[in-house]
């Protein structure tokens, strides 16, 4: 197996690449089509991950159908076939890892909602008991679960950096009110749903990113949806507060560069064999479990 690390739409204009994605234009529409690029430590690896991408549009793909009754997506198609002729012929790079969809204004923010303590949520309430300014109660630890699910939201790096995050005040003054107030809204309503349907597969999702854009008829959801690259999934059963947590991502991944003791610089390394065949299984339980389907 081998893994697309790059996409090549001859003349078709690319409007960037990105960590895992390329973006072409195609009329008054974009194309997104995912890579098996992995990155860590904000950083795109040496090596893929085979049928990542695919992983993730079709994980993506199933979300949008679920929740398109709680709020309108971005998806025009992703069906090949009824893609633009010029695109036909990159039918290989395409199939089962590519959207076409509505090009839209884009938030300036990261829309989190989180319903355990990790990551960066952990820390900032380790260290001061709340989180985006979110007072929480005492004495819960790293994995707890909290009363109830909090929107976080944070900035979107602009040049790689790591996003930060910010109080639901400063997202007002970024967005103004009434928009900060929907986008609040919307991903704790989201969230809600998700995490209903995680639950029922014996998964928990402790926290993900959403991002919104605006077009004429309103705000939509776009880009990526609850994959393993933008949310924490954990396994249930195994789920223990007072540490990390077993999870379906690419903690394979960040556990062998910090084996290796990598300095987070440029060049990235590869990854051994072994660790690529183990973050790809991880990908695909998450896929598996969270829709009953094979990839495409």
């Amino acid at each position: 197996m081998t893994a697309m690390l790059k996409t090549d739409l001859g003349p078709i204009p690319l409007l960037g690449r990105g960590k895992v994605r390329d973006l072409y234009a195609v009329d008054d529409a974009l194309l997104l089509v995912a890579t098996d690029r992995i990155s860590a430590f904000d950083h795109v690896l040496g090596s893929g991950i085979p049928d990542k991408g695919k992983i993730l549009t079709q994980i993506s793909l199933f979300w949008f159908d679920l929740l398109k009754d709680v709020v309108p997506n971005h998806l025009i198609t992703a069906d090949v076939e009824e893609f633009p002729a010029a695109l036909r012929p990159y039918r290989d790079q395409l199939q089962g890892r590519s959207m076409l969809v509505k090009r839209a204004e884009m938030f300036p923010i990261e829309c989190v909602a989180r319903g355990y303590l990790a990551g960066s949520g952990w820390k900032e309430y380790r260290d001061g008991g709340a989180v985006c300014g979110i007072s929480l109660p005492g004495g819960l630890l790293d994995g707890s679960r909290l009363p109830e699910p909090i929107f976080t939201p944070a900035t979107k790096s602009q040049d790689g950096a790591h996003d930060e995050n910010i109080s639901y005040e400063t997202a007002q003054r970024l967005i103004g009110p009434a928009e900060a107030s929907e986008l609040r809204r919307l991903t704790l309503a989201i969230y809600g749903h998700a995490a209903a349907h995680a639950e029922a597969c014996g998964l928990i999702l402790a926290d993900t990113k959403f991002e919104f854009g605006k077009t004429a008829q309103g705000i939509i959801l776009a880009d990526e949806v609850l994959t393993p690259d933008s949310s924490r999934f954990w396994d249930g059963m195994a789920w223990k507060p007072g540490g990390a947590q077993p999870s379906f991502d690419k903690q394979f991944v960040r556990d062998y560069l910090e084996e290796i003791r990598w300095n987070k610089r440029e060049p990235a390394p590869g990854l051994p064999v072994e660790v690529v065949e183990r973050t790809r299984a991880k990908y695909l339980e998450a896929f598996r479990r969270l829709t009953g389907r094979e990839i495409a």
